[in-house]
C-alpha cells in the first residue's frame, strides 16, 4: 500500500507558510484537547483514504491534541458471515447477533479490522493501542430490547445487542497520558461476562461525553446531512432534526447516529461533526481549516 504525500512543489513558499500559520490558532485552541473520531465507510476500505486518514491522527496527536478512535466493521462482518455459509439477518436495520454471529463479530472488530487500524496509525508514526469494552472494565452493556416501530406491544429479540449501561474512561485516558492512541472496538460486555456487539456510533457519542471531548467527528460516504434537495445542511439543531426525522429526510442507519451525535452535544460536548470520509484528509480540514465542513450539530 503505497501512500506518497501530495506534491505541493508548484506552491509558492509564502503560500504554503499561510498555509501553516492559519492552522495555528486551531492547533492553540485544542492543544490537551480530546477529539473522538468514528471511523468507518469508505475511509476505513480505500488505501488511500486509510493512509491519509492515518496522518490525520498521527498529525493531531503530534500537535498536542488526544484523538480516540473508535471503529465498526459492518462490511468485514458480512463478508466472513457469507465465507462461513451464514446468511445476516436484520430487524428494523440492527443485525440479529446470535452466539454464532457474535463470535464472528468478535473476530473481526476486535481482530482483523482493529488490528488493520492500529497497524496503519503506528505505521504512520503513531503508537496506537487496540481497546474493546471488556479492556480495563470500560463498557458495561445489556441486552438491547428492541421495540417493534409499529406495534409498540411488540419486542423483538436481536441476540447479543447490546446497550451501553456505563462507560469507565479511566483506561483510555491512562493510555492518553503516556501518548498512546487509543482504539475502540464497539464490544461490551454483561454481568454475566456476555460478550454484546454495540452500535459503533453509539459507543463513540457516549465515550466522547464521558471523555468531555472537545469534538466528536464522524466520518460517513456523505457529505454530511443534507435535505430533500439534495443540499448540505451545515448547521442542525434538536428542532430541525424532528423535522427531518418526521418527513423522512434522516432514516434508517442515519437515526442511531444523529441520535448519538444529538446525545453527545446536549451531555457536553462542544461540537459534533458529521463529515465526509471519501474526502482525504477530511479531519484535518474539519480540525485545523477555518471553511465550515460537512455538518455540525448542536444542542440549542
Amino acid at each position: 500500500m503505497s501512500h506518497t504525500p501530495r506534491d505541493l512543489s508548484h506552491l509558492q513558499p509564502s503560500d504554503r507558510a499561510e498555509v501553516l500559520a492559519q492552522a495555528l490558532p486551531y492547533i492553540r485552541r485544542y492543544h490537551g484537547k480530546t477529539m473522538v473520531i468514528k471511523y468507518g465507510g469508505n475511509a476505513m476500505t480505500d488505501p488511500e483514504l486509510q493512509a491519509a486518514f492515518a496522518e490525520d491522527v498521527v498529525l493531531l496527536k503530534l500537535v498536542g491534541i488526544n484523538p480516540v478512535v473508535v471503529h465498526g466493521g459492518g462490511p468485514q462482518i458480512e463478508t466472513l458471515l457469507k465465507r462461513l455459509g451464514k446468511e445476516g439477518r436484520f430487524v428494523q436495520g440492527m443485525r440479529v447477533t446470535d452466539a454464532e454471529t457474535m463470535e464472528v463479530v468478535e473476530w473481526v472488530l476486535a481482530g482483523e479490522v482493529q488490528q488493520d487500524i492500529v497497524g496503519l496509525i503506528n505505521r504512520a508514526g503513531g503508537k496506537a493501542v487496540g481497546l474493546t469494552g471488556r479492556d480495563g472494565a470500560m463498557i458495561r452493556a445489556r441486552k438491547l430490547r428492541m421495540v417493534d416501530v409499529n406495534d409498540p406491544n411488540v419486542e423483538h429479540d436481536v441476540g447479543q445487542v447490546g446497550d451501553i449501561v456505563s462507560i469507565d474512561p479511566s483506561v483510555v485516558r491512562a493510555l492518553q497520558e503516556d501518548q498512546f492512541i487509543p482504539v475502540v472496538s464497539p464490544i461490551g460486555f454483561g454481568e454475566h461476562n456476555e460478550s454484546y456487539n454495540i452500535n459503533a456510533d453509539v459507543v463513540a457519542a457516549k465515550l466522547a461525553t464521558v471523555l468531555q471531548a472537545e469534538k466528536l467527528l464522524m466520518l460517513t460516504n456523505i457529505r454530511g446531512v443534507l435535505d430533500k434537495d439534495g443540499q448540505l445542511l451545515a448547521e442542525l439543531t434538536p428542532r430541525r432534526i424532528d423535522e427531518l426525522v418526521a418527513d423522512g429526510t434522516i432514516s434508517g442507519g442515519m437515526i442511531p447516529k444523529i441520535a448519538g451525535a444529538l446525545d453527545a452535544a446536549k451531555s457536553g460536548v462542544k461540537a459534533v461533526h458529521i463529515i465526509d470520509g471519501r474526502v482525504p484528509h477530511a479531519i484535518l480540514l474539519e480540525v485545523l481549516g477555518d471553511q465550515p465542513f460537512g455538518t455540525m450539530i448542536r444542542s440549542h
